[in-house]
């Protein structure tokens, strides 16, 4: 299909900047056919950044950066309006959020000020200054990277925050052969330099259509919704997946398929989407040891413990 081989080469470019994460760029790739946003959790210095930077080249993004700290205003992401005196009237003046592909380095040294201003670009697509509102460009994605919670000046997205992003993906420390590759083309040069646009806004739209057209049985989605539910009635958590959460599920399913060369979604691809979709969704009880990775495992548990349908 040669759809399938277009999305095959925005990867492969990728992959000249990224080194050894391949089912990492996969699944980002999945989130931005699913219209979704990625969290990027990790410790600094593992290729969170590059990452967001080679899909805005390999996909013709117009990006924008933000180091986030806790100085950084909503006013900088959303824009301002000034005084023109020669008009006479008040003009907007776009902030950093107009852009198609939005990089928000290390999100959790923001205020939580500042980070509410990013959801209604997340979730309507638009941000409001003096109650008048403006679209964001399409496609418009957010990449977020924080660092794990607990390290110097970070402070907890809050639920309504982390429930916008579609996926939360943790890239980890490189497999030697894989350090040792990266080291040996960076003293070659940039590897960014190599990152070649394989895909413009008109085919990224093309394929977001195929994707939409992925065909999603009944008794897939009542085993997406079995899932959830299982969530919601965990003894170990206060707070299960949200309906938001299904949607996103589903949407995520249908791009593992589209990518896998099918036009059905079957339920390896829920699986293969099911832990980095809702795990940071579940919310464990206030003072829980170890928070996030317990809520890795009850999602892990939740897709073990609920039989998959058998599709014909």
């Amino acid at each position: 299909m040669r759809e399938n081989h277009l999305a095959a080469q925005v990867v492969a470019e990728v992959k000249k900047a990224v080194v050894g994460k391949d089912e990492i760029v996969v699944k980002t790739l999945m989130a931005v056919l699913a219209r979704g946003h990625v969290l990027l959790e990790d410790i600094p210095g593992v290729g969170k950044t590059t990452m967001a930077i080679a899909f805005s080249r390999a996909l013709g993004l117009s990006y924008n950066r933000v180091q986030f700290t806790p100085d950084v205003m909503p006013s900088d992401l959303t824009g301002f309006s000034l005084y023109n005196k020669a008009t006479g009237q008040m003009e907007y003046q776009p902030g950093a959020l107009l852009c198609n592909l939005f990089l928000a380095d290390e999100l959790n040294r923001a205020t939580s000020r500042t980070q509410s201003a990013l959801l209604e670009a997340m979730e309507e697509g638009r941000v409001t200054v003096d109650g008048v509102s403006h679209p964001v460009p399409e496609p418009f994605l957010v990449i977020a990277t924080q660092n794990p919670a607990g390290a110097s000046g970070t402070q907890l997205l809050p639920d309504s925050q982390l429930d916008r992003f579609a996926l939360r993906l943790t890239m980890g420390y490189p497999a030697a052969a894989d350090e040792l590759e990266l080291l040996q083309r960076k003293l070659r040069g940039d590897p960014m330099a190599e990152v070649a646009q394989a895909a413009d806004h008109g085919q990224l739209a093309r394929l977001r259509e195929l994707v939409d057209q992925v065909f999603v049985d009944d008794e897939v989605l009542e085993y997406i919704l079995r899932l959830v539910r299982a969530t919601r009635s965990h003894p170990q958590l206060a707070q299960g997946a949200s309906p938001r959460a299904a949607i996103s599920v589903a949407a995520l399913a249908r791009s593992s398929a589209f990518l896998r060369g099918r036009d059905y979604v079957v339920p390896e691809d829920v699986g293969y989407v099911w832990v980095d979709a809702v795990a940071h969704r579940l919310l464990l009880p206030a003072g829980a040891a170890d928070s996030a990775a317990r809520a890795v495992q009850i999602a892990g548990e939740t897709l073990s413990s609920v039989r998959p349908p058998r599709i014909r």
